[in-house]
């Protein structure tokens, strides 16, 4: 027969799962390092489990399967969400790729461009190649304040 004291100290085991539980938390918001949450998923895990009257061993061994369990599966499916995520390019970044109108002659040697309602310093990729005025062209590469383009 569970006595009082018996009682009071299983209440006690699921209030310390909840305390570190959200002890874990705050690195978790602090450092953005998800495996924190996956181990405070695993001490409420261990909570719930003294909350029901399970000893100590079984919280601890609740605490580690599921711990390591979400770490083991969840970390790789968002690492290769991550991943795969297209990059937002900014910058001059976002310039290659576009097109450009030629406002001055663009050869090897230099020129110029309008490009994302700027005018642009520009030269051909193709040293032998020459642009018109009115011609779009490609912007491959910003070297500096100079568009590459093709």
């Amino acid at each position: 027969m569970r006595t009082y004291h018996d009682h009071v100290n299983d209440i006690d085991a699921w209030v310390w799962w909840l305390i570190g539980a959200a002890a874990l938390g705050i690195p978790l918001v602090m450092t953005a390092m998800p495996e924190f949450g996956m181990l405070a998923v695993g001490a409420v895990a261990g909570a719930i489990l003294a909350g029901l009257g399970f000893g100590v061993v079984v919280q601890v061994l609740a605490f580690v399967v599921v711990s390591v369990a979400l770490i083991g599966v969840v970390r790789p499916i968002a690492a290769r969400h991550s991943a795969q995520r297209p990059r937002l390019a900014t910058g001059v970044e976002a310039l290659k790729g576009k097109q450009a109108v030629v406002t001055e002659r663009v050869d090897g040697s230099g020129g110029r461009i309008k490009l994302a309602g700027e005018v642009w310093s520009a030269r051909a990729l193709d040293v032998d190649r020459a642009y018109e005025v009115g011609q779009e062209v490609d912007v491959v590469e910003i070297e500096g304040a100079t568009a590459i383009v093709i």
